[in-house]
């Protein structure tokens, strides 16, 4: 080692091993580990698991990067808060000069012309961003099966789904390719991977986070946010992610709490709902006891629980499949193979070109969804459909606004059960959509949600517990879903 990391501790693969965002800053900080040590350990488990098919580039200035925060160390200057963090990104969120494909053929040869405004904001913040993560295309799939690129496996098994459509941000995480991942959540696709692959993942308030930058599926719903080992990780993340972005007109202007540092120890006197809508449909699957063991375990805890009805809770999927279906539809209208897409090679006039390329460029979910979204626009449709679809998203966002004058945060299962096999439901793309059963309503209304893991299921693999506060309440979530992840252990 250089005489300039004299100090800096000299590490094996097991001082490297699980660490968590806050001990990586702290431990680059204090010169416990050197920032170049850490980012090769990641590395090599990239290539270790390279078989998960999680990791579809790593960048190649990591190296020069975490050489530059360890001189810094070195030199004794001042650090930026998140200093030698080593992430990866969703192959949606653009990095000035690197490709995003979104998971497609299509975008396969694009390099992005600027920074997202997230990416901006982390590297200020002293981050370094080792690859881009394997994802559905376009962020269309609730398994990372529909990725031109193949599927990601689950962290604990070959034969399962990592879950989609940030599924592999999540098994990155998993298996310690880095210390936090990016995904991007427009019907649970940060939550339900996570969940799948026993990690924490949010999705902030609508317009909490910039989407500046994202490429987009459904415009009113999507949001950026983290996967983490830890509730700490995520709430330290988000802080820095979040604000005001003068190029996302959607971006809200409030103020950003310290989430990290606002997490309180205990959960005494907090108001726990659990609607009758989710509780029926737990109560139909395996897991009714474990859920309502965790119902009790919040009494106990010194916690008020309450059963509370949302009527229009039924109608939430429907409702977020016909928006997000229409808006994607008008989305992908930029994508016709005559600017920054991969152009069809055997086209006589433009019109060919643009239906050539769609036709050899999208894979069949994403051709699905736009021809959806376009009978739902369509002349003859669009009262039925979309604008019944608005207006019951409205009265969903009425009812939850009025579910939390009485409660702190509302909690589910994040999934209907562990991770699913491989091609159990590609097929069927309703059996697909029905994942989203839990995780949908929260984007149709825009309330912030947390997937924190509660256990296993029947085949030893994870199973999360969603909880969803109220607008703006970041930090009542991270506070009751930290105590839940340090204080929870399930009865085998």
């Amino acid at each position: 080692m250089d005489n300039k990391f004299s100090k800096i501790k000299n590490v094996d693969d097991a001082d490297l091993k699980n660490l968590t965002a806050v001990s990586v800053i702290e431990k680059i900080k204090s010169k416990q580990i050197s920032c170049k040590d850490l980012v090769k350990y990641y590395l090599s488990n990239i290539e270790k698991y390279k078989n998960k098919n999680a990791i579809l580039e790593v960048f190649d200035n990591a190296i020069i990067q975490a050489e530059k925060i360890d001189d810094m160390v070195a030199s004794g200057a001042s650090l930026p808060a998140l200093a030698g963090l080593p992430i990866i990104i969703k192959d949606n969120i653009l990095y000035k000069g690197k490709t995003c494909s979104c998971g497609s053929k299509f975008m396969q040869n694009h390099k992005a012309q600027y920074n997202a405004t997230i990416i901006d904001r982390l590297l200020d913040a002293g981050v370094i961003i080792l690859g881009r993560a394997n994802m559905d295309e376009f962020a269309l799939g609730a398994s990372c099966e529909n990725s031109a690129f193949g599927p990601c496996l689950n962290a604990f098994d070959n034969e399962r789904v990592s879950g989609g459509s940030s599924g592999g941000s999540a098994v990155a995480v998993a298996l310690d390719m880095c210390t936090v991942a990016l995904g991007s959540d427009t019907g649970g696709s940060i939550r339900q991977p996570a969940s799948f692959n026993g990690l924490i993942g949010s999705k902030p308030t609508y317009g909490r986070v910039s989407r500046y930058g994202l490429a987009a599926y459904g415009s009113s719903f999507d949001q950026i946010s983290a996967i983490t080992k830890t509730v700490e990780d995520n709430a330290l993340i988000l802080k820095y992610i979040s604000g005001k972005d003068i190029n996302d007109e959607t971006s809200l202007n409030n103020e950003v709490p310290d989430y990290f540092n606002q997490i309180k120890k205990d959960i005494k006197g907090l108001r726990i709902g659990i609607l009758k809508e989710t509780k029926q449909l737990t109560d139909k699957t395996e897991y009714k006891e474990k859920y309502e063991k965790i119902a009790e375990w919040f009494k106990n805890q010194g916690a008020e629980v309450s059963e509370y009805s949302v009527p229009a809770y039924e109608l939430g999927l429907a409702v977020y499949f016909a928006l997000s279906f229409a808006e994607l539809s008008s989305n992908m209208g930029r994508f016709d193979g005559v600017k920054f897409t991969t152009r069809s090679e055997d086209s006589e006039n433009i019109d060919k070109l643009i239906t050539n390329s769609r036709t050899e460029g999208l894979g069949k979910e994403v051709k699905r969804r736009i021809l959806l979204g376009n009978f739902v626009l369509s002349s003859g449709n669009y009262d039925d459909y979309y604008l019944k679809a608005l207006k019951i998203r409205k009265q969903l966002q009425l009812q939850y606004n009025d579910i939390f004058k009485k409660c702190d945060i509302l909690i589910s299962p994040t999934t209907i059960g562990e991770a699913f096999k491989l091609n159990n439901k590609i097929k069927n793309p309703v059996d697909m959509y029905v994942e989203d059963m839990f995780l949908a309503n929260a984007n149709v209304t825009g309330n912030p949600a947390i997937t924190v893991p509660c256990g296993t299921g029947v085949d030893n693999l994870p199973l999360g517990l969603q909880m969803i506060a109220d607008n703006l309440n970041e930090d009542i979530l991270f506070r009751i879903a930290d105590y839940f992840e340090k204080n929870f252990k399930e009865e085998k």
